[in-house]
């Protein structure tokens, strides 16, 4: 990829913030603590999927784990992860760095593909036999006897959710998982699902520039008491400003398959990282610190899970807790943000394929 993103330091300082001040206010105040239906957690948890290489080559292993154990030892509770990263590679490398935290932490995983011999990910199995032999999988590669959050990655719908919630049901039954979750699920699949085992959480994309689920999804979670986990919540790193029109994609980096990020569209999406600027400077933040923050503000059942693979980027993302907005700044920002229109699909048309609608 030319224009390395790897730049938030540098393009910080043009913003007149010390970059030397991330860590400090990032540790002024701990990540608190948030409900996902019954389940705590921290405000902020880590998404780990990046230890799979999403973005670029796999991270040294033991590069992960220092980020991921320094997330646990800042106060972060919620790690989230997949069997599909990898795949197998993100859970085995959470399930090492957090031994040592064993009870102390909550783990998120998920099932609902198919592998080959090779381990090459296929279509979609949320077939109940299917999902019992993932949980085994996922157990041992986490080093844990009980996952405690386990979601669907993506609603096959070759199999009711009725089935799927019920294997879930079961699972908790025996131990072998303490809450079940829904990915990139509709309202629909969503009560239907909940109505045979209740729903800790959703997992959905959402972030200033991509902002679907406020249109029914919001009101469905919190009539039922269920909360939200917004996956890519710094627009897989476009609002942090650290790649624009001049960068290009090279593999592993999935972002070049993305609509949303074509020369074109990044052109006309930009907008919307001038305003995250703007506001980073006018309340002494960083843009990731902004984005991350409004995440926080909208509502009190939303955890996002920023990820990365370096913890001077951890640290920065845990400083949005210090990040405030009065309702007359939360209004006046949402209104800014609702007049920028977003260009291109969020995902790539396979991958829309399998959101739920």
């Amino acid at each position: 990829m030319q224009g390395k993103c790897d730049r938030r330091t540098f393009l910080y300082a043009g913003l007149g913030i010390a970059a030397a001040s991330l860590a400090s206010d990032a540790q002024a105040k701990t990540p608190g603590r948030r409900r996902l239906g019954s389940l705590e957690v921290s405000a902020i948890g880590l998404g780990c999927m990046e230890a799979s290489g999403v973005y670029s080559a796999i991270p040294p292993k033991e590069q992960m784990i220092a980020v991921i154990r320094g997330a646990a030892e800042r106060g972060v509770t919620f790690f989230d992860t997949a069997e599909a990263y990898g795949p197998f590679i993100a859970e085995e490398v959470t399930g090492e760095a957090l031994a040592p935290f064993r009870g102390k932490v909550v783990i998120a995983s998920k099932f609902g593909f198919e592998f080959d011999a090779t381990g090459r990910r296929g279509g979609l199995n949320s077939r109940p036999e299917h999902i019992r032999k993932a949980c085994e999988g996922s157990l041992k590669r986490l080093r844990v006897d009980t996952i405690d959050l386990y979601y669907q990655h993506r609603v096959d719908t070759n199999v009711p959710i009725e089935d799927v919630a019920g294997t879930a049901k079961e699972l908790i039954k025996e131990g072998k998982i303490r809450h079940f979750g829904l990915s990139e699920a509709s309202t629909k699949t969503i009560r239907r699902a909940h109505a045979v085992q209740p729903v800790t959480a959703l997992q959905t994309e959402y972030c200033l520039m991509q902002r679907d689920p406020e249109q029914e999804v919001f009101s469905t979670l919190e009539e039922l008491g269920i909360g939200f986990v917004p996956w890519g919540p710094l627009g897989r790193g476009f609002l942090t400003g650290v790649f624009d029109v001049h960068t290009r994609f090279a593999p592993p980096d999935r972002r070049g398959a993305v609509p949303r990020f074509t020369p074109e569209a990044v052109k006309a999406n930009f907008p919307i990282v001038t305003l995250v600027r703007e506001w980073a400077r006018r309340k002494g933040a960083t843009p990731a610190q902004i984005a991350l923050g409004w995440h926080l503000a909208q509502e009190p059942w939303i955890v996002p899970i920023p990820g990365t693979t370096k913890l001077a980027h951890l640290e920065e993302n845990l400083g949005a807790v210090n990040v405030e907005f009065t309702p007359g700044e939360l209004r006046e920002f949402n209104a800014a943000v609702s007049k920028i229109a977003i260009q291109g699909a969020r995902l790539d048309p396979a991958a829309m394929q399998m959101v739920g609608r």
